[in-house]
Parts: structure tokens; C-alpha cells; sequence
């Protein structure tokens, strides 16, 4: 696999490296959302969610379309909301097993004090 490539992946995962852009892109989903909006539905300041913005579009993860006087968002290619959703999947996989581990090691403690 050619370096560029990966350099390529990289960029797209760093830029989903902060969980209030994953926010971001799963609020957007299959929809178009104004910035006010997602500043709404994130609680947070407005500056904040701006900067976060700016790093999707840089990415070109997210489009935007000017409206008036607001700014309208959304996701720019459907795959991107399958990959947090392997992502999701995958977490729950591990943690499940996780869990299991836990649960058998609390069995044997349990066991053990008897």
C-alpha cells in the first residue's frame, strides 16, 4: 500500500480523533443541520464547535452550504457514518468480551473467599 494512502487514512482518523467531531458527524447522520443547531444539540460554546467544524471540512468530511445569514452542514459521503458504525460494533465486541473477563474473574474471587 503506497505511503500517500496511508498518510491519507491517517489524516481521516485523526480528524475523527476527538469525540466532539464524532458527535458532530453521528448528530449530522443522513441530515443537514444549521451550526446553530449542532451548537444547540453539543452544548457547547460556539467558538468550540466552530474550530471542530473547521477541522472537518479541511478534511473535507463534512460540506457546508450558506443560507442567509446561516450556515448549513452535512455529511459529505455515507460511508463515513458505516465506518463509525463498524467502529461502534467493534467496541461492543471487545467490551463484551471485556466484560466477560471481568465477570469470570469476579466468579473466582467470589469463590476463592469462600
Amino acid at each position: 500500500m503506497p505511503d500517500s494512502l496511508r498518510r491519507f487514512k491517517a489524516d481521516i482518523f485523526q480528524a475523527l480523533g476527538h469525540p466532539t467531531r464524532i458527535a458532530i458527524i453521528e448528530l449530522l447522520g443522513n441530515r443537514e443541520l444549521s451550526a446553530g443547531d449542532l451548537i444547540e444539540e453539543l452544548g457547547m460554546e460556539q467558538a468550540n464547535v466552530s474550530q471542530h467544524l473547521a477541522v472537518l471540512r479541511s478534511r473535507q468530511l463534512v460540506l457546508n452550504r450558506k443560507a442567509g445569514n446561516q450556515v448549513f452542514y452535512s455529511v459529505r459521503d455515507p460511508i463515513l457514518l458505516k465506518v463509525l458504525a463498524l467502529m461502534r460494533s467493534y467496541f461492543q465486541k471487545h467490551l463484551n468480551e471485556a466484560l466477560a473477563i471481568l465477570e469470570e474473574f469476579g466468579e473466582s474471587r467470589t469463590e476463592n473467599s469462600k
